[in-house]
């Protein structure tokens, strides 16, 4: 049960982190929007894959690292 608790927070964690770090970047970091737009996007969908792996359902990618 605690494995689980811990395994939950820091899901959140990375998930705020991230979030964080990425509403600091598109905020303070001047950038044209086109790029700005494909950071987002590419951030998006390594944390879908990230998070499909780590639910277990990519059962394929369990040799790439991240």
């Amino acid at each position: 049960m605690h494995s689980a608790i811990m395994s939950l927070l820091t899901l959140i964690l990375v998930l705020v982190i991230v979030g964080v770090v990425l509403y600091l970047i598109n905020r303070y970091v001047p950038m044209d929007g086109k790029i700005k737009t494909i950071l987002n996007w590419v951030v998006v969908i390594i944390l879908i894959i990230w998070l499909l792996k780590i639910f277990g359902l990519l059962s394929g990618l369990n040799n790439v690292r991240f």
